[in-house]
C-alpha cells in the first residue's frame, strides 16, 4: 500500500517536471537564455545559409542525422517499454531481492507493479514524442526540398524566405518534441529512486533537474553557441525583422 510519503514524492516528481518545462518555455532563467533557445537561432542561420548555395548535400546529411538520432531514441523507448512488461513477470523475484537491501521500503507486490507501470508510461510517453518528432523531421525534409536554388532565390527573394521560414518552423517544432521525449528519458532515471523509497525518489529527481538546468543555462556548450553579435544580412530581403541576440530565443522551441 502506498504511504503518504509516496504520494508526496509522486506529486513532487510531477510538479518539478511541469515546472522545468514551464521554465524552458519562458526562454530565460535569471536573464540567461537556454541552450535550446540559443540553438533555435542556429537552426535559423543554417536554413537561411542554405539559400546561398546550390549544393544541398550538406543540408540533407544534417537532416538525415536528425532523423537517425530520433529513430534511435524511439526504438530504445520501445525496448524499454518491453523491458518493463518483462519486469512485471518477475515481480516476486525482484521484490525478494529488494527486501534484502537496506533503505528499501517494502510496499507489496501491487505497489511495485504500479511503479513499474508508471515507468512504462514514462517510456511510452517518450516513444510518442520521438515518433512524432521523427515524422516532423521527415516533413521538414520535404519542405526543405521546396527551397529554391540560388538563381531562383534572386528572382523572388520574398518567396524564398517564406519557404525557408516554413522549414525553420517545422525543424524547431520537431526539435521541441525530441527534447520533450529526451527529458522524459532523463527523468526516468530519477523515477528509479522510487523503487528504493520515496525520499530517494525525490532526491534523484531533484538531482536530475539540477543537472539538466546546469546544462541548459550554465554549461560550456551553451557558451559555445551564444553570439552577442549575430552575422549581418541573415535575411536576404529588405523586410524588417527582429535580429537574434544572446538574450533571445525562438518562441517555437519546446526546450530540453
Amino acid at each position: 500500500m502506498m504511504t503518504t510519503a509516496d504520494y508526496i514524492a509522486l506529486a513532487f516528481f510531477i510538479f518539478i517536471w511541469m515546472g522545468y518545462s514551464w521554465l524552458l518555455h519562458g526562454q530565460t532563467f535569471f536573464g540567461r537564455t537556454s541552450l535550446t533557445h540559443a540553438m533555435a537561432e542556429r537552426r535559423r542561420e543554417w536554413i537561411y545559409n542554405s539559400l546561398r548555395r546550390d549544393l544541398k548535400m550538406i543540408d540533407t546529411q544534417i537532416m538525415a542525422g536528425l532523423q537517425n538520432g530520433t529513430a534511435f531514441f524511439a526504438s530504445t523507448s520501445i525496448f524499454a517499454v518491453g523491458s518493463c512488461f518483462a519486469l512485471l513477470g518477475a515481480t516476486e523475484k525482484v521484490d525478494a531481492v529488494f527486501a534484502d537491501l537496506p533503505f528499501v521500503f517494502h510496499s507489496g507486490h501491487a505497489v511495485f507493479e504500479m511503479k513499474v507501470g508508471g515507468l512504462a508510461a514514462l517510456f511510452g510517453y517518450a516513444f510518442f514524442k520521438f515518433g512524432w518528432s521523427y515524422r516532423l523531421f521527415n516533413y521538414c525534409t520535404i519542405l526543405f526540398g521546396g527551397i529554391p536554388m540560388v538563381h531562383d532565390t534572386e528572382k523572388d527573394v520574398i518567396a524564398a524566405e517564406r519557404a525557408a521560414e516554413r522549414v525553420i518552423r517545422m525543424n524547431v517544432i520537431a526539435g521541441g518534441h525530441f527534447n520533450e521525449g529526451l527529458r522524459a528519458i532523463f527523468l526516468s532515471i530519477g523515477y528509479l529512486g522510487w523503487f528504493i523509497n520515496p525520499y530517494v525518489f525525490m532526491g534523484t529527481t531533484a538531482m536530475v533537474i539540477v543537472v539538466l538546468t546546469r546544462r541548459q543555462f550554465f554549461s560550456e556548450a551553451r557558451l559555445a553557441i551564444m553570439d552577442a553579435n549575430p552575422p549581418p544580412n541573415l535575411h536576404l530581403s529588405a523586410v524588417q525583422r527582429d535580429k537574434p541576440s544572446a538574450s533571445d530565443g525562438d518562441e517555437l522551441s519546446g526546450g530540453l
